[in-house]
């Protein structure tokens, strides 16, 4: 497993092999970040036991998507310089990870030797090693943009020959994120998200989205439950590389949901549809103005 900065390299050869993801949805305790992890761990072995090698689970689930709660340092998790967390309340997540061979992606609240804050994907590897892999660029709304320092790079995971491209929630709305995982040769786009509940619209939209727009799979991931004002609406699920739900869990309750991504089923969508090979590299670059 690696984790690499895009660079805008040409997308990449289809894997080998096919890759067996997980995403899983279950309700975090604010400010109770041994919890959580045992709960994320809970859920790791639940996939594991089904096959997966990929397991994502929900923003910020590690101290929960509760701005009053997130103002306390301690649901932080440090970094060093090289990335890599070493918190002992995250064993229990690593012990999964270890025990299942899989790779976890998991949001945290995560501090930087430089005291930058990060919205962070952690990837919890085979090994159970930590490393705060992808810090969120495009902070939502006033608590976040409070609480947290935006990413300045995007990221790309890879598994088994997997190139999958990290990004958090609001990210996914914007088509130039996941454009710019797949131009860096993503296969799939892995998306720990928090969409509250009154959201469900935007959040079975963005995603299929990115995933038509770039034919790839995407991995969707998201709370449920909640507490005060912040009230979450699941969902998690896969989509294939035409933006079809292959699993999809429902909007409430603890659930995992497994599939497989099938490199050739890439390798169809990318010749019948091709619009990564046919987009123009200045679009919109030069345009004309014309009088009505």
């Amino acid at each position: 497993m690696t984790v690499t900065a895009p660079m805008g390299a040409p997308a990449h050869p289809a894997p080998d092999g096919a890759l067996t993801v997980a995403a899983g949805q279950a309700e975090a305790v604010p400010g109770d970040v041994p919890g959580n992890a045992a709960t994320v761990a809970r859920l790791v072995r639940q996939a594991t036991a089904r096959g997966a090698t990929v397991v994502v689970l929900p923003e910020l689930f590690l101290p929960a998507y509760h701005p009053p709660t997130l103002a306390d340092p301690l649901t932080d998790v440090a970094a060093d310089d090289a990335g890599l967390v070493d918190d002992a309340r995250l064993e229990p997540l690593r012990s999964a990870a270890r025990d299942g061979s899989a790779v976890v992606v998991v949001g945290a609240a995560v501090r930087h030797p430089d005291g930058r804050r990060t919205c962070s994907a952690l990837v919890v590897d085979r090994a159970g090693t930590v490393t705060a892999g992808y810090d969120k660029q495009h902070l939502c709304g006033p608590y976040e943009k409070e609480l947290f320092t935006p990413g300045v790079r995007g990221a790309t995971l890879t598994v088994d020959g997997w190139r999958l491209g990290l990004g958090i929630c609001y990210d996914g709305c914007f088509p130039e994120h996941g454009r710019a995982a797949a131009a860096d040769g993503a296969h799939a786009y892995l998306c720990p998200s928090g969409y509250e509940r009154g959201s469900e619209h935007r959040r079975d939209l963005y995603y299929p989205a990115r995933a038509l727009d770039n034919g790839m799979y995407v991995v969707f991931a998201n709370p449920v439950g909640g507490a005060t004002r912040w009230w979450f609406n699941g969902g998690a699920a896969v989509y294939d590389p035409q933006g079809r739900p292959l699993v999809r869990a429902a909007d409430e309750g603890e659930a995992v949901v497994v599939t497989v991504c099938d490199p050739a089923e890439l390798v169809r969508v990318r010749t019948a549809h091709s619009m990564l090979a046919d987009r123009l590299p200045h679009q919109g670059a030069s345009r004309a103005s014309i009088a009505g």
